[in-house]
């Protein structure tokens, strides 16, 4: 079954994060944040495993989060603010996309801060900052190093039907962005091609739930199919490419 992540009852895991100095708000949508978790918290997985993990951050105006990397690929989705990540602009709606083990940033706010979705398929147990970590970085073996970042487009402004924000590769790697009649269903990619989906609701509602809810989808279940609400949706379909065992340092 596809796991669902309502906005409205995640809102209560929001939480104050330093990362590497910058106080940024996580609120917990998917999984386990390893960064907040807690004495209950259960123990984290074997490294490289395969487990969803999705949250929100808040970075406050004019903050910089240096660059880093992780051990798991990574969909991010700008939602409020603005800023750039890297040398490239975002605001709502960005993609971003990286392999594991790639570096990406820095990631700085503009004046209204930067909020975005972090987003993977496999255990991360946390940011590996460049400036005390590249040796660990290098010494990854089989490291496919690849990151991208879309245009961003403004939700609201697409006719019914999908355009795609990241063009599917053969390997799986994918971003669509569906806008759906009201009372419409939305038929996603067959999940067996990649390594999982997300699917985040920019507007109105699928199958009910609000913006900003998340659904998973695993690589063996059916292909999902949901209704839009009475306004309609726009949703944003995330696909991981098909890649083996997450690649880690010896």
């Amino acid at each position: 079954m596809p796991i669902l992540a309502d906005s409205r009852a995640v809102a209560a895991t929001r939480r104050p994060v330093n990362a590497n100095g910058v106080p940024i708000h996580t609120t917990t949508f998917v999984g386990t944040n390893w960064t907040v978790r807690g004495p209950d918290s259960p123990p984290p997985p074997e490294p490289g495993s395969f487990y969803p993990m999705a949250f929100l951050v808040e970075q406050p105006p004019g903050s910089v989060v240096t660059s880093h990397f992780h051990q798991a690929d990574q969909f991010q989705v700008v939602v409020a603010g603005g800023g750039t990540l890297g040398r490239h602009p975002v605001r709502p709606v960005t993609v971003h996309y990286t392999n594991a083990h790639t570096a990406y940033g820095p990631i700085t706010a503009g004046e209204d801060g930067l909020h975005y979705f972090t987003l993977r398929n496999g255990y991360d147990p946390g940011a590996r900052y460049v400036a005390t970590a590249a040796a660990e970085l290098k010494a990854v073996p089989n490291r496919e190093p690849w990151q991208t970042t879309t245009e961003p487009v403004t939700p609201g402004d697409g006719t019914p039907g999908a355009e795609p924000l990241l063009e599917p590769r053969a390997d799986g790697l994918g971003a669509w962005r569906h806008v759906v009649e009201a009372g419409a269903a939305l038929r996603g990619p067959d999940p067996s091609g990649g390594k999982g989906q997300f699917w985040l609701v920019l507007r109105g509602a699928l199958d009910g739930l609000p913006p900003l809810s998340l659904l998973f989808v695993g690589p063996d279940e059916p292909a999902l199919e949901a209704s839009a609400g009475p306004e309609g949706a726009e949703v944003l379909v995330m696909q991981y490419p098909r890649r083996g065992a997450i690649a880690r340092a010896a």
